[in-house]
């Protein structure tokens, strides 16, 4: 069944477990939806596609009521369509989903402008710079889509405790293109930058992302969702 440009779709999983990707094809959409006046344009619209649903989500919230967003290195919306197309997505996340809560933003070349745009958008933008640092003290939903591995390590071993790591929700660079790409490599400088990534492999599901035009594959191109199944010395799961 179609869907209107400004419906949030989740769909029944496939077998792959892949996410898809689709946004309008309309160039004057792409240019206009992360202005202010978002809300009276065409928005695009979103089909999550995940093997397990929604429930693998919903699981990590546990007593919480909320998720909060917190989202690394965006870029710079004002100079690049790519920074714009991947926090369309996070503001759609936000606005579509009941259990998305606060959304906080960093990156260090944001500029002043653009730090007002993402406040009217409903963000609030770190004066920080934690360096990927941020503890999950409750659930958390970590946004960092294309940023350098040493950020995604910098994050894991900030949480590396079981009570911490299940609380985080990951959407960034395949875990799994890091470890081939070691594997083939294996220069110890490029294992040690990402030593914490190496070594959560085993406990995490990985779900990845499908674009389904040329037009977006720059901006969601070898993205996945990560969540961390940690396991107890008695070989009991633990989200």
């Amino acid at each position: 069944m179609a869907a209107s440009a400004k419906t949030l779709t989740l769909e029944k999983p496939n077998v792959t477990g892949d996410w898809t990707i689709v946004l309008p094809r309309h160039r004057k959409q792409r240019r206009n939806f992360i202005k202010s006046r978002m809300a009276e344009q065409g928005q695009p619209w979103i089909k999550f596609k995940l093997l397990k649903s929604w429930i693998v989500f919903l699981g990590f919230l546990g007593s919480e009521p909320k998720m909060q967003m917190v989202i690394y290195g965006i870029g710079s919306i004002e100079s690049y369509e790519t920074p714009r197309l991947q926090l369309a997505l996070a503001i759609l996340m936000k606005k579509r989903l009941s259990w998305i809560g606060d959304m906080e933003v960093f990156d260090p070349i944001l500029s002043a402008t653009e730090t007002r745009v993402l406040e009217t958008l409903g963000g609030s933008v770190l004066s920080v710079n934690e360096q990927g640092r941020r503890q999950a003290l409750k659930p958390t939903l970590f946004f960092m889509p294309h940023c350098e591995a040493e950020l995604y390590d910098n994050l894991l071993q900030a949480n590396w405790r079981v009570d911490m790591l299940k609380r985080v929700v990951l959407f960034g660079n395949s875990f799994e293109t890091y470890e081939q790409y070691v594997s083939v490599f294996k220069n110890s400088t490029v294992i040690n930058l990402r030593k914490h990534i190496l070594a959560v492999r085993r406990f995490t599901k990985e779900a990845g992302i499908k674009t389904v035009s040329d037009d977006y594959f720059r901006a969601f191109h070898d993205l996945s969702w990560h969540f961390f199944q940690l396991r107890s010395r008695d070989g009991a799961a633990i989200w």
